[in-house]
């Protein structure tokens, strides 16, 4: 049977328990589409063709049995290349697997290739790889948004069923919404992060990227659950959130925020969104105007604070102990026993300076340095401690709007996908881009962005903010509108 890489998850599992088709068949369908569409697109770092064909043909039973899935390239395989894109990690093997790698290996999914990424996740367009850009497959000449735009791309694509990603700052949902997916990132604490590379430890959030949204309820049900290796991991039980998926959204009090709708968000982008509003209504939810008043803070809150948590996670990656050793021509082991304390001291710093230098690239470098900055003695208080007090005003805007609703509703990008090269030679324009994702990091609440029209062509996103540990009620508001419209049923021609 052909086409099989064009299915949903939910739709291949019900063909697969009724042996209509073989998971083997599925995989073969999934590298059919990858050797005719991955040379436009370039969404995968790494895949095993062979050893994922012969799990194929011992696929488990469970919850995912023999689906294939995308894994981003900063979530640990074993066994596998774990490089987040970064020529430092260059030919780093991961010795363990993730626990949400654990989990899906245990029910029965094949994993399926790791996916392109800005290098270490600083990036919102994938230009960031070290290795390669990912391209849009709406449009080859534009970015496929980012971190996560490898998972996203490929999804789109059809070259993968569904996919994993992270979410720092938006790096699940910005993507989706660029590439007309579905992008969800759940609550802090909802999915474990042990092994996950850190980008901002108090911001990241592993999450889904998906054809649809009942693909999005099924992958999040399997990767979702406490682990006690991830102390940030909250002990609370997860729903079956399959079952709220058909359940009416009649009297459901949907806020919009003043600050999402402004000067800056492109015209074609607020109709579309206006006109989801509309569909929301038409299915009984009532819209309640709010405001978000520290909103406007949220982009230089982020970018002191994620900044500071990458340069303290990142300083592991010096040459010593994993990854990319760049050696000092002096250095030589014989002579190195020889020289004196201080000659070998300046040799080492040599050492990491060099291989840090050549290692991490530049929007690496330019994140690491802010982050430095803003924590060093002088500047803590002024830059990072400030920015700790705006945040907890951040959180403070969400518990008090979801006293007047159950669910907010944004756009997730102002602009449709730009074009390659557009924004890299300005950071500001490049980070403004993610203004709309930002705060749900910000205050650690789940978030969802699902297809909802075009804009010359090009996806556009919708974007739902819910309560913490409250993923069941987006899902429920996602799944309404998406039965509501065909939006998701669009595919790219390439």
């Amino acid at each position: 049977m052909k086409n099989l890489n064009q299915l949903t998850a939910h739709k291949l599992l019900e063909m697969l328990k009724k042996e209509e088709i073989t998971s083997l068949e599925i995989v073969q369908s999934l590298f059919e589409r990858i050797e005719k569409a991955e040379d436009k697109i370039r969404a995968y770092l790494f895949w095993d063709k062979e050893k994922i064909l012969a799990k194929a043909k011992k696929s488990k039973q469970g919850l995912l049995s023999g689906i294939p899935i995308a894994i981003k390239d900063n979530i640990c395989v074993e066994g596998e290349p774990t490089g987040c894109a970064s020529q430092i990690l260059q030919g780093f093997i991961s010795p363990y697997d993730a626990t949400v790698v654990k989990n899906l290996k245990a029910k029965g999914a094949i994993l399926c290739g790791r996916t392109n990424m800005d290098e270490f996740a600083f990036g919102s367009s994938t230009e960031n790889s070290a290795y390669q850009v990912t391209h849009n497959p709406w449009d080859g000449q534009r970015v496929p948004g980012g971190s996560s735009g490898g998972s996203a791309a490929a999804v789109a694509a059809d070259e993968a069923i569904f996919a994993l990603g992270s979410d720092t700052g938006g790096s699940i949902r910005q993507p989706a919404g660029l590439c007309g997916v579905v992008g969800f990132k759940p609550t802090y604490g909802r999915v474990s992060r042990y092994g996950l590379i850190a980008f901002g430890s108090s911001l990241d959030q592993i999450g889904t990227l998906t054809k649809d949204v009942a693909d999005a309820a099924l992958l999040l049900k399997a990767i979702a659950g406490f682990d006690n290796q991830d102390s940030t991991s909250v002990d609370i039980s997860v729903p079956d959130y399959e079952k709220y998926l058909e359940r009416e959204i009649k009297g459901l009090k949907i806020g919009l925020p003043d600050e999402y709708f402004i000067e800056g968000l492109e015209r074609n982008v607020k109709q579309r969104v206006e006109e989801a509003i509309k569909v929301f209504e038409g299915l009984g939810a009532e819209m309640v105007r709010i405001s978000l008043p520290h909103t406007e803070f949220a982009v230089a809150v982020y970018y002191i604070l994620a900044t500071a948590e990458a340069s303290s996670n990142l300083l592991r990656f010096d040459g010593v102990e994993y990854g990319v050793r760049k050696t000092v021509n002096s250095l030589q082991p014989t002579v190195y026993s020889l020289q004196k304390t201080e000659n070998r001291k300046n040799l080492l710093s040599e050492m990491y300076e060099k291989t840090r230098e050549e290692g991490f690239g530049k929007e690496a470098k330019r994140r690491i340095i802010l982050g430095t900055y803003v924590l060093s003695r002088g500047y803590y208080d002024q830059y990072y401690l400030k920015a700790a007090k705006v945040r907890n005003l951040v959180v403070k805007d969400f518990k008090e709007a979801f006293e007047k609703c159950d669910l907010i509703l944004t756009p997730t990008s102002p602009t449709p996908a730009w074009k390659i090269g557009e924004k890299t030679e300005d950071p500001l324009r490049m980070y403004l881009s993610d203004i709309f994702t930002i705060p749900a990091n910000l205050a650690g609440i789940p978030a969802v962005s699902i297809p909802c029209g075009f804009c010359k062509g090009l996806p556009v996103g919708l974007q739902l903010f819910g309560k913490a540990f409250a993923e069941e009620k987006i899902l429920q508001a996602a799944y309404a509108y998406e039965q509501s419209t065909e939006w998701h049923l669009q595919k790219p021609k390439i």
